[in-house]
């Protein structure tokens, strides 16, 4: 089994995960303002990826782009991956590739501990991505307590690139923010991520 075999209900049997929906769970968190060049490069390539309507075109022009900016935000103190494999437990069916990954860890040659958020880019629907969302972050989750760097939290999400929803796993149990994001919302959107990587949300 890999991440991309797993459904929701099936990762969430798994690993006797507990679960909350949340709507709002990050309402609360300060929008960040997108650099002109973000903001330049989405007026002009979320037509393209759209029209294309492929999940491969969104991926590479609206997600990247997206995380490229926080790598940025953050003085590339982050580093980011795409497409990498994350093999972490066999046995578990915790393997297979990560569509992007985003470490505490400013070292870019391999994936350092510890690793906090996993992103799935989807095509037209986000519920299809989220049990291999989950289970990316409980492989991170392990991953990071294998390497002796736990942090309280693992957060994920998935995308379509037009929209976005973000989850959150601390121990054992799983929250989901009952709202999606758009990519007009791109400062909140920013912002979420910034909050996740500073371990406020």
């Amino acid at each position: 089994m890999a991440y991309s075999n797993f459904t929701l209900q099936a990762v969430l049997q798994e690993f006797q995960l507990e679960r909350t929906n949340a709507a709002g769970l990050f309402a609360d968190v300060e929008p960040v303002e997108p650099s002109a060049y973000l903001s330049t490069a989405l007026e002009q390539k979320v037509p393209l990826a759209t029209a294309i309507g492929t999940e491969k075109a969104k991926s590479e022009l609206i997600v990247s782009e997206v995380l490229f900016e926080l790598r940025e935000h953050f003085e590339r103190r982050i580093s980011l991956f795409s497409g990498i494999d994350f093999n972490v437990d066999d046995e578990s069916g915790l393997v297979g590739v990560c569509d992007f990954l985003i470490s505490l860890s400013p070292w870019q040659a391999f994936v350092e501990a510890p690793v906090i958020i996993l992103v799935e880019a989807k095509n037209d629907k986000l519920e299809s991505g989220l049990g291999q969302c989950v289970a990316e972050m409980l492989a991170a989750q392990r991953f990071n307590a294998q390497k002796g760097n736990d942090i309280p939290r693992v957060y994920g999400a998935t995308t379509t690139g037009i929209l976005w929803r973000f989850l959150k796993l601390e121990a054992q149990t799983l929250s989901m923010d009952m709202a999606p994001y758009q990519i007009a919302q791109c400062d909140k959107i920013l912002g979420i991520l910034a909050s996740m990587v500073n371990q406020q949300a």
